[in-house]
C-alpha cells in the first residue's frame, strides 16, 4: 500500500512452494522492464522464514547493476536466523550506491508496537527520507527513542535470548505438527513464523482459518494474504509461550482429524 500510494506499480514475482519459496531468478529477469525502478527483498522472509544465500544475493545484485535498479532490503529478521548464514546485500561493495537496507527493533527486541527502526542508504537519499519523515511522522515519542537507544546498547544481547526462545518454539512446533496427517510444516530458517501446507485437507487457506477458529478457537493466518503462490498454506506465530503453543497445535490436530 505504501508503494502504491506514491503512484508506483507493484509487480509481484511468485515463488514456488515446491522450490521451498526460494527466489526464482529467471522469473525476476522476466519481470524487469524499462519502467522498473527497484527490487524489494525481504530476507529473512516473512512468512516463509527463507534466508537468501550468497548465490541468490549475488544474482540479484548483478541484475540491479545491469539494469541500473535500486534494491531495498527488509532485514528486520536478520538477528533471528536459526539455520545457515545471513547474507547481507550490503556486503557487496558495488551495491553501496543503489542499496537501501531497512532495520528495526520490532522483532529482535520485541518492540513491535513502538515502530522504531532505521534505513541505511546513500547520504543523498537519506536527506529525502528525513524530509519525508519530518512531514509525515514528526518524530518518535521520547520514551520510544530512549528505549531504542537502550536496545541498541546495553540490551543489545537480548536478541540472542530472543533467538534461542524462538528456536526452541520452532522445534516444539515441528515435532507436534509432523504428527498431524494431511498437513506439512515448513521449517523456517529464521523469524518467528512457520508456514504449514494444508492443501491435502481439501480446504482453501481462508476456509481452513475460518473453520479452525470457529471449531477450536485457534487463530492462524491465511498465507494467501502474501500472494497467490501461498494459497493452500497458513502461517502460525511463535509469539506464545511453549504451553499455549503446544495446546494450539493440539487443537489444530483435533480439527484436521475431524475433516
Amino acid at each position: 500500500a505504501s508503494i502504491q500510494a506514491t503512484g508506483a506499480t507493484l509487480v509481484r514475482v511468485s515463488q514456488s512452494p515446491e522450490a521451498g519459496f526460494r527466489p526464482d531468478i529467471d522469473a525476476l529477469v522476466q519481470a524487469i522492464t524499462p519502467a522498473t525502478r527497484l527490487i524489494l527483498l525481504t530476507s529473512p522472509n516473512n512468512p516463509t522464514g527463507v534466508v537468501l544465500n550468497q548465490q541468490e544475493i549475488n544474482a540479484i545484485a548483478e541484475l540491479a547493476i545491469k539494469h541500473d535498479l535500486w534494491v531495498v532490503t527488509d532485514d528486520v529478521y536478520s538477528e533471528l536466523v536459526f539455520e545457515g548464514e545471513y547474507c547481507a546485500m550490503a556486503s557487496i561493495p558495488a551495491m553501496a550506491e543503489r542499496l537501501v537496507s531497512l532495520g528495526s527493533l520490532s522483532k529482535s527486541h520485541a518492540m513491535t508496537g513502538w515502530r522504531t527502526g532505521w534505513a541505511i542508504a546513500p547520504p543523498e537519499l537519506i536527506g529525502h527520507f528525513y524530509r519525508t519523515a519530518l512531514a509525515m511522522l514528526y518524530g518518535l515519542p521520547g520514551f520510544v527513542q530512549a528505549g531504542g537507544i537502550c536496545a541498541l546498547t546495553e540490551a543489545w544481547d537480548q536478541r540472542l535470548k530472543m533467538r534461542a526462545t524462538y528456536a526452541g518454539r520452532r522445534e516444539i512446533s515441528l515435532n507436534l505438527l509432523h504428527s498431524i496427517p494431511k498437513i506439512i510444516p515448513m521449517a523456517p530458517q529464521a523469524g518467528m513464523f512457520m508456514m504449514i501446507d494444508i492443501r491435502q485437507t481439501g480446504l482453501t487457506s481462508q476456509a481452513f482459518v475460518d473453520q479452525l477458529y470457529q471449531q477450536q478457537g485457534v487463530s492462524v493466518l491465511s498465507a494467501s494474504a502474501f500472494g497467490a503462490c501461498a494459497e493452500g498454506f497458513v502461517r502460525i506465530s511463535f509469539a506464545l509461550d511453549d504451553k499455549e503453543l503446544a495446546e494450539g497445535i493440539r487443537r489444530i490436530g483435533k480439527f484436521v482429524s475431524s475433516l
